[in-house]
């Protein structure tokens, strides 16, 4: 299997988004402040081609496999993310005229996987646990000792994923209101 990981760059938009999507749910309409798909998509794309954001390329590596985007991953500091979602919120809050707090999602001195989500024709060649060991692998180059990640209760399936690599179950995290796992690995 030949996997090419590489940092993203904004032409990678169109193939990473929907990835992204299907990664984070229902949180890609509070991220963006719209309800339609095609919306959401819309304006996920712009942010990604931003460099000031969680979901921007810069935070994005994508593993290519001949060519293709087969999958993508999202990371950050835990102690950046607090700029990085205050830009965010002041864009939201401009855009819906609300209001507008992300809810933290890691912990200041954890680097933080975001979002893992390997394409569907691409699923069970072990390219997700090939972007787990580049995460390990940019965080510890970034001083970090500690790597985490949020999973929803009901996916098993990654949950066995993230616990044959070595993280556990930390904690319980509520983001916008759903429960989900704080798993956590040292490095």
């Amino acid at each position: 299997m030949n996997i090419h990981i590489r940092k993203a760059d904004p032409t990678d938009a169109p193939a990473a988004v929907p990835l992204i999507i299907d990664a984070i749910g229902d949180i890609a309409e509070q991220m963006t402040g719209e309800q339609q798909p095609e919306a959401v998509v819309r304006e996920l794309i712009g942010l990604f081609k931003r460099e000031d954001n969680r979901h921007s390329y810069l935070t994005t590596v994508v593993a290519e496999r001949e060519g293709a985007v087969a999958g993508v991953m999202v990371l950050y500091s835990g102690e950046s993310a607090v700029e990085l979602d205050g830009n965010l919120e002041d864009w939201l809050s401009i855009k819906t005229k609300e209001d507008i707090e992300i809810p933290p999602e890691a912990h200041s001195d954890e680097y933080y996987i975001d979002t893992v989500c390997i394409h569907p024709d691409f699923r069970g060649q072990g390219i997700g646990t090939l972007l787990l060991a580049h995460a390990e692998e940019v965080a510890l180059q970034a001083g970090f000792s500690k790597i985490s990640l949020n999973v929803e209760l009901e996916k098993e399936a990654a949950i066995r994923l993230y616990k044959r690599v070595g993280y556990r179950v930390s904690e319980p995290w509520m983001i916008y209101g759903e429960k989900f796992h704080h798993m956590l690995k040292s490095l």
